[in-house]
């Protein structure tokens, strides 16, 4: 049972290591870490020769069993080696099960957050975002120079209409319209969430949909296009 212990704090101790440092040196350890991996040491040793000296025809088994625990070991520490790979490939098959157009976050690393959009039927990355705290469906359109609000859109997000300027023209496919300045309090893709967005209201009717703009992409750490994922980075 004594050996059994030994092992089990060992395995523990090194979790606690491989998730807290840096896994190159054991330098940055305190004393009192130090010596809990020294006196974990000493007992595994302790055990494996009391395995070897007195298991007495069972030597084949005890053997066996320590390189049992040898083995989970090493995958811990590979699995944590590794964690960055596994996550992405993780990430890969997610992505290629999300409907088209959802927002799925792929990282957080050092306060820095990243989404990923996959690409819509129609050849659109469509994000399903909030404006306001309010959700809402934006296409991303990195030739607006702004964030385009329907007026439906707007007015859901607690926006007055009624009450708008519409005297800057916009440039749409159908031709020039009028469009409202306002300012947005937020605008959020997944976890990324950014405040006071520069923004323009189009006249009721005259936008299909409402676009994610330059206004808010420019704030981005980052993003770029791969195959059918949009990656934006926070």
């Amino acid at each position: 049972m004594l050996g059994w212990l030994a092992l089990l704090l060992a395995l523990l101790l090194a979790l606690f290591y491989f998730l807290t440092g840096d896994g190159s040196s054991v330098s940055h350890l305190s004393t009192t870490e130090r010596w809990l991996f020294i006196g974990s040491g000493a007992l595994v040793g302790l055990y494996a020769v009391v395995l070897m000296v007195g298991g007495g025809g069972r030597l084949s088994e005890n053997v066996k069993h320590l390189g049992i625990w040898a083995a989970l070991m090493f995958l811990l520490i590979a699995g944590y080696s590794y964690r960055a790979e596994f996550a992405e490939l993780g990430n890969r098959v997610v992505g290629e099960l999300t409907p088209a157009g959802s927002v799925m976050r792929v990282g957080n690393e050092n306060g820095n957050i990243t989404v990923r959009i996959r690409r819509h039927p129609s050849g659109h990355f469509v994000a399903r975002g909030a404006i306001n705290g309010t959700r809402t469906r934006m296409m991303v359109d990195t030739g607006a120079s702004t964030v385009v609000l329907r007026a439906a859109d707007a007015e859901r997000a607690g926006i007055d209409v009624s009450g708008l300027a519409f005297t800057t023209p916009v440039n749409t496919a159908n031709g020039v319209t009028y469009a409202a300045p306002v300012r947005l309090r937020s605008v959020a893709v997944g976890d990324i969430v950014l405040n006071d967005i520069e923004a323009l209201v189009s006249k009721p009717g005259k936008l299909n949909e409402s676009l994610l703009g330059m206004s808010f992409l420019r704030r981005l750490r980052s993003y770029e296009v791969s195959g059918d994922f949009l990656t934006l980075r926070g």
